[in-house]
């Protein structure tokens, strides 16, 4: 799957996009609107990004995540350099401080992450501050050309790059989800 990322000042010509996408058989989790206009994004009954996704909190978590398996690691090697798991304790203290280690680094990068914008969108701050919306469109090889058809019929939509898209399954297991709700009591 690819990502294409569009542009618009109008968010009424953005939701007839996302009609006509969503006729030509693309779901829900793959179409959404970044915008700083909320409000204006829910009154258009428009897919729009989760809070959490707008700022960069996976991405950070990730990373203090790989910063704590070094430390644990680390920990766990002086642990064993310098006969520490010889005492009477024995490895259980110094595995137990290995996984405090690894979750405060994940935690922390998430922490340091909800303060910034998300790595994926930060080259469309200035656009999102001067009033414009994004479009983002995951798309499969079989859907490319009905996405440049709908695109077509829409000049006042700019195209803005291309990215990478969610993965496959996640947007399979949503759809699965969302129909498990609908079909439930």
């Amino acid at each position: 799957m690819l990502r294409h990322y569009f542009f618009s000042n109008d968010l009424d010509e953005l939701a007839k996009v996302e009609n006509e996408l969503e006729q030509e058989g693309f779901t829900e989790p793959q179409i959404h609107v970044l915008s700083e206009n909320d409000a204006g994004v829910e009154n258009h009954h428009l897919h729009e990004v989760a809070a959490v996704l707008k700022q960069d909190v996976v991405h950070s978590m990730e990373l203090g995540a790989v910063v704590g398996i070094v430390g644990a690691c680390v920990l766990l090697l002086f642990t064993y350099l310098l006969n520490w798991h010889l005492s009477a304790a024995g490895w259980v203290p110094f595995v137990f401080l290995a996984i405090i280690i690894l979750g405060f680094c994940t935690w922390e990068g998430g922490f340091i992450g909800i303060q910034q914008p998300n790595v994926n969108f930060k080259r469309f701050q200035e656009m999102l501050h001067n009033g414009k919306h994004i479009l983002f469109v995951d798309a499969k090889p079989n859907q490319e050309l009905a996405l440049a058809a709908v695109m077509k019929t829409h000049p006042d939509i700019t195209a803005s790059g291309f990215g990478e898209a969610t993965p496959h399954w996640v947007i399979r297991a949503q759809d699965k989800f969302k129909y498990f709700m609908k079909v439930m009591p």
